[in-house]
């Protein structure tokens, strides 16, 4: 090994990170018009991590007002996404990353290698679904049963009619499925398209949502560099939103600029897709915002040459002014490198009123930011299909004082109930999140009224 490499590890990590501090608190970076510093590029990134630890016995997050959270499920591994199927069986995709042969060369790719074991993730992946069936509605699942086994790093599922989609780190493949069913058969899949993976394979999850029609199916696919280092062409049909016709298998861009999208939900008032995503790192404490936007079929937001709008990113060369001119501008901001990952739009009954067609995002928390940012769960609240006011926190309390992460929380879903389900990929489990006990669940007036920000 050569001799620079430990004493990068040494001042990364032993010495709690390099880098710069943020000179603007978190909370600037979030909403339609988030606060953008000049970038701060250091020599070395800033390295500042809640190393994963787990819960102690009897532990969990922290609900707001008005909410409590008990654990759905534990005994997972590492549990990252979660589907709720319409008969309320509760789907939990277990993954982790793929190896990656050459995704680890260099120093970098070392350090980031060590970064991510810190935060719990580079464990080997279970590579299943997991089924949880709560027939009483009581919030602990009777039945618990592997639904698939054998997949490659899952992560999204959809169903359409009967047909499951599971989104592989590789592939999109899709099983026959029967109401009830609580197993199905590796064998008995068939792949519809290719996914963007190969040896790199920087950000591996992919989601998938259908249309509401179910002609058509959107798949995630992230960067598979920061900002371009690997070179444009590791970058085919990365960094977007793909189209898929599942019929005619075939695959199609639908939205490019993007550096790592994940949650993908429709909005109830809209109609719209909107998408949660991660921005670059390495150019400052402050630097970029992750966001939530609505989806423009078409539409460029970005990556890597430019970040949020016109904002051009210098590291990335050749420049594309062209592209940069077309970039969108994103609809949310949701806070420098607080790892945007889960979306779900509330449409249930269960909760407060309040809540009603607001979305919740799943963040699970920053490695390139001093303090931590994220490690929560938040609410936007929307209004005629917009957002509308500041974001709140709804599940607090994952890092504890010691700055020791006791969970992360990754995907979000409604159950059939209407409570809010979280997956926690260091807790190992699954949270539900439900009113206190004699809440009025009534629709409540926002603060602000009309002219809450839009």
């Amino acid at each position: 090994m050569p001799a620079a490499r430990p004493c990068l590890i040494a001042t990364s990590l032993a010495l709690g990170g390099c880098g710069d501090t943020a000179k603007t608190p978190v909370e600037a970076g979030y909403g339609p018009d988030p606060a953008l510093p000049a970038p701060n590029k250091t020599l070395l990134p800033t390295v500042n991590i809640a190393p994963a630890k787990g819960w102690p016995e009897g532990g969990k997050p922290q609900a707001a007002p008005g909410l409590e959270v008990a654990a759905f499920a534990d005994d997972l591994k590492h549990p990252r996404w979660i589907h709720v199927l319409p008969n309320g069986d509760v789907l939990v995709a277990e993954a982790d990353a793929p190896p990656k042969p050459e995704g680890s060369q260099g120093i970098r790719g070392w350090i980031m290698n060590k970064v991510m074991a810190r935060a719990g993730s580079r464990t080997p992946s279970a590579n299943r679904i997991t089924l949880l069936r709560d027939r009483d509605g009581d919030g602990r699942p009777e039945q618990r049963s592997v639904f698939l086994e054998g997949l490659n790093s899952p992560f999204g599922m959809a169903l359409v009619d009967d047909q499951l989609y599971v989104a592989n780190t590789d592939a999109l493949l899709r099983f026959p499925y029967r109401e009830g069913a609580t197993r199905l058969e590796l064998a008995a899949g068939e792949k519809v398209v290719d996914l963007p993976a190969g040896p790199i394979n920087h950000h591996w999850t992919k989601n998938v949502i259908a249309s509401r029609d179910g002609t058509r199916l959107y798949v995630t696919s992230g960067s598979n560099s920061n900002v371009a280092e690997n070179g444009m062409q590791a970058e085919e049909n990365r960094a977007a939103i793909l189209e898929v016709d599942p019929q005619a298998k075939t695959l199609r861009l639908f939205a490019s600029g993007l550096r790592n999208p994940n949650g993908l939900a429709w909005q109830p008032d809209s109609g719209q897709l909107w998408t949660t995503v991660n921005e670059r790192d390495e150019i400052g404490s402050d630097l970029v915002p992750d966001y939530m936007t609505s989806v423009q079929e078409g539409g460029f937001y970005g990556w890597p040459y430019s970040y949020y709008g016109q904002h051009v990113d210098k590291r990335v060369e050749p420049p594309r002014p062209d592209l940069v001119a077309k970039a969108i501008v994103p609809d949310y901001a949701l806070g420098a490198h607080t790892a945007s990952l889960g979306l779900a739009f509330y449409e249930g009954d269960l909760l407060p009123g309040r809540y009603a067609k607001g979305a919740f995002v799943g963040q699970h928390g920053s490695w390139n930011r001093k303090p931590l940012s994220g490690y929560k769960v938040v609410f936007v609240p929307f209004r005629d299909g917009r957002p509308a006011g500041p974001a709140e926190d709804v599940l607090t309390g994952f890092v504890n004082p010691d700055g020791d992460a006791q969970g992360r929380p990754v995907g979000v879903a409604i159950d059939r109930s209407g409570a809010l389900l979280v997956a926690d990929d260091v807790g190992n489990r699954v949270w539900r999140v439900t009113p206190t006990p004699n809440q009025d669940t009534r629709a409540q007036p926002r603060e602000g009224g009309s002219d809450a920000p839009r």
